[in-house]
């Protein structure tokens, strides 16, 4: 998994499906991988999956790159390595 510790957090670097049944966060082959149900349309995506880390590990979170790509990157404030780790375990 790609997450990454700084001072403000954690950066999670997410693979993102758009369009799919249902939402849901899959951790396999050392990457993570979200599948939104929203369609990529006006920041529909990122909304959704912002909302939904948000209520997640119940925490602020920030998209801080790939707005308009399927890669990207979150910023999820106040919260260790470790706990993010065993949350994406969770699910």
């Amino acid at each position: 998994m790609k997450i990454q510790k700084i001072k403000y957090g954690v950066i999670v670097e997410v693979y993102v499906k758009p369009r799919s049944k249902d939402f849901k966060i899959v951790a396999a082959n050392n990457e993570i991988i979200v599948f939104c149900k929203e369609e990529p349309v006006k920041g529909k995506v990122n909304r959704e999956l912002v909302k939904e880390f948000s209520r997640l590990f119940n925490r602020k979170v920030k998209l801080v790159y790939g707005f308009t790509s399927k890669q990207k990157k979150l910023l999820i404030e106040d919260i260790g390595k470790s706990e993010v780790k065993r949350c994406l375990s969770l699910q």
